[in-house]
């Protein structure tokens, strides 16, 4: 339990988290939880769809049998951009996690169209704390005979080679004309 805490906490959902029995000699807890800027402890129903769509995620992550492959479905939907990127982090310490002394071997088969979480991905290779051959990655196209799924080429720096044109729009390009509109509003208001 105190490893999904963390989690919900590093992903900046939850403040606090515990569980309390909800009568003597009973086996059902209550969740209670406490989000950011809140005062005070509610009970996991009570708070936003997020944290509800993640958990699952979370305990799947570090409670399926070891030896499992799990699949996911967007499991950043729901989520903040900052929670996306912890979620490739929780994605990559399930996969080291250890039961027993031993590796659990799960395998996680995940459908993504996150860019926060590929790119926390592609960091954490470059930096060494996921190998390369650690992590596949897939790109799904449609055509007139039906999808076509191509594996990106992932280097030792997390760089894709193989990149899907306009998959991601064009970031840098809405940057540049972001600040040329700028500058052209800037200098109309210096000639009025």
């Amino acid at each position: 339990m105190e490893v999904i805490a963390r989690h919900l906490m590093n992903m900046g959902l939850l403040e606090s988290f515990q569980a309390r029995v909800v009568a003597e000699r009973r086996k059902e807890y209550e969740l209670l939880v406490r989000t950011p800027g809140s005062a005070r402890d509610v009970s996991l129903v009570d708070v936003g769809f997020g944290v509800s769509q993640v958990l699952p995620v979370l305990v799947q992550c570090f409670y399926a049998e070891p030896g499992s492959t799990v699949i996911f479905e967007q499991p950043e939907l729901h989520l903040h951009p900052h929670a996306q990127s912890e979620l490739g982090d929780l994605f990559i310490e399930a996969l080291d996690a250890k039961e027993g002394g031993s590796t659990r071997r799960v395998q996680f088969l995940i459908e993504s169209h996150s860019e926060h979480l590929l790119r926390r991905i592609q960091r954490r290779i470059a930096e060494g704390r996921l190998k390369r051959e650690d992590a596949a990655l897939y790109f799904c196209s449609p055509g007139p005979d039906g999808s076509r799924i191509e594996e990106l080429r992932l280097d030792e720096d997390g760089n894709i080679a193989n990149w899907p044109e306009n998959f991601f729009g064009d970031e840098m390009g809405d940057l540049v004309a972001m600040t040329e509109a700028a500058v052209r509003r800037q200098t109309e208001q210096e000639k009025e």
